[in-house]
């Protein structure tokens, strides 16, 4: 463990984004997190391709890499195999990996190479002046639909089901409590980690999330996943989510009405596919925390067995410099 704080993680680059986005607030949860975890600089890796989320490189003290539009996966794949000591961080938005990178990002989810990726949903296209994006509403206005987005926007939640993921978690760019601790327990994972964050965009789509977020709806409009936990919400913890036996849906009950009690509610249980896949689809309250994780072979430790047996213990070992030892566990 390093005795660095967040600041060592931050460089001399004036941060250029827009004042109020929210991108200043997971920056921070980032470099927070990396100084509570002991990671240190020259272990550590962010791979970015193009959008305002992409600028994140600039800004936190370590290896990075600004690359092109959509591939981040694809480069961090190639990084991660060159030295699986390594850690990896992708950072994109919803436009950058859902759109022209979806295919790239999907391999690398059902792949399960060691990676962890952060996605900046803000529901919009910020960097090219707020033209809507694969996860916007229908209805969105904005220059490239003027009257109205019509299109069925695909959940981040639902593609990391469907594409195999073994770690998939929620939050919001405010929760600086919790942030920090959602992307360790990411990098951790033995495997590809996807963190979707609901990101405001101050100027293209503003507030979109304030009907989750805001603080006069945060008790009554998230509930906060842990394992082995029953799935409780509300200002006082007093409602609850129970499995609909006939259809198959999670339905709000209140404790202590109609006999209703703590037995009565579902428990958490991120191992469990169908309990994930429910979660990421449940509106209302909107799942945070980790929604699923799962251990499985990992892409990169079987390409370095198959392919390169001899040579794997050294590269774990050492950076090409020679003299970057990798602490983590084999």
């Amino acid at each position: 463990m390093s005795d660095l704080s967040f600041k060592d993680f931050a460089t001399d680059q004036e941060v250029r984004w827009c004042p109020g986005c929210g991108d200043y607030a997971i920056l921070k949860a980032i470099q927070r997190a990396l100084a509570k975890d002991g990671a240190t600089p020259e272990n550590t890796v962010f791979v970015s391709g193009i959008g305002c989320a992409a600028r994140t490189p600039y800004y936190v003290n370590t290896y990075g890499f600004h690359t092109i539009h959509g591939r981040a996966p694809a480069i961090a794949t190639g990084v991660k195999l060159a030295n699986p000591a390594l850690d990896v961080w992708v950072v994109t938005g919803d436009g950058d990996g859902l759109s022209i990178g979806g295919n790239h990002l999907l391999h690398a989810l059902r792949r399960n190479i060691d990676l962890n990726i952060l996605l900046f949903n803000n529901e919009i296209y910020g960097l090219t002046k707020g033209q809507y994006s694969p996860t916007s509403r229908p209805g969105t206005v904005s220059p490239s639909s003027p009257g109205g987005s019509f299109e069925q926007p695909i959940s981040p939640g639902q593609f990391a089901m469907g594409a195999g993921a073994t770690f998939f978690a929620r939050g919001v760019d405010i929760d600086q409590k919790g942030m920090p601790d959602l992307f360790n327990a990411a990098k951790h994972h033995q495997g590809t980690s996807f963190v979707e964050i609901l990101q405001n965009c101050i100027v293209y789509n503003k507030d979109v999330f304030d009907d989750v977020v805001s603080k006069k709806n945060a008790a009554q409009a998230q509930i906060h996943v842990q394992h082995g936990q029953p799935l409780l919400y509300g200002k006082e913890q007093q409602l609850g989510l129970r499995l609909n036996s006939k259809s198959l849906s999670l339905e709000t009950v209140t404790l202590g009405e109609g006999g209703i009690t703590l037995d009565d509610i579902l428990v958490h249980d991120e191992t469990n596919a169908v309990m994930a896949q429910i979660l990421v689809n449940l509106e209302s309250p909107t799942a945070m925390g980790v929604i699923r994780r799962v251990k499985q072979p990992t892409f990169d430790s079987g390409y370095w067995k198959s392919h390169h047996p001899e040579r794997r213990t050294k590269v774990k070992q050492l950076i090409y410099t020679g003299n970057l030892v990798d602490h983590r566990s084999p």
